[in-house]
């Protein structure tokens, strides 16, 4: 059994983000990306899944604006996959917006024009979660990894 806790030290931020973006190289493989997300989820909203009191997951929120807000970044180990960590981790993000008003939640991933299997997982995921695709910026982060923006709406009006 997991429990998520939000983490408030920077330093035990950046040592989570470190060591569970490390263990996922086929997500997490472009060093410059890992040292940049270790350095900006010192600054953001932080929950870590903790089993037998080793983290074992996490997600950084970054905030747009006071509308908006964004997964910066969520990893879980791959032996603990599969297990409800990501839906939990989703759904403290989703209260930390609701808490702050804010009504939409954002997420960035690889588009499916390029071909992973892992990012295939990924999107699924998202979209499970809710999570709808919105755009496709073929160069955001380069020609090889284009970027697809997804959205929930945490306070739209469906009948």
């Amino acid at each position: 059994m997991f429990e998520i806790n939000e983490i408030f030290s920077p330093e035990e931020k950046s040592k989570i983000c470190n060591e569970i973006l490390r263990s996922l190289p086929e997500w997490f493989g472009i060093e410059a990306s890992i040292v940049d997300y270790v350095q900006q989820v010192q600054s953001m909203p932080f929950y870590a899944a903790f089993d037998c009191g080793m983290a074992v997951g996490f997600v950084a929120i970054k905030i747009h604006s006071k509308f908006s807000s964004e997964i910066c970044v969520i990893g879980i180990l791959k032996t603990h996959h599969s297990q409800g960590i990501g839906k939990k981790l989703i759904e403290c993000c989703e209260l930390f917006c609701k808490e702050n008003k804010i009504e939409f939640l954002t997420v960035k991933t690889l588009d499916e024009s390029r071909e992973c299997e892992e990012y295939n997982k990924t999107r699924l995921f998202y979209l499970s979660a809710g999570f709808k695709p919105l755009e496709v910026f073929p160069t955001l982060w380069d020609e090889d990894n284009p970027c697809l923006l997804m959205a929930k709406c945490l306070r739209c009006m469906v009948p």
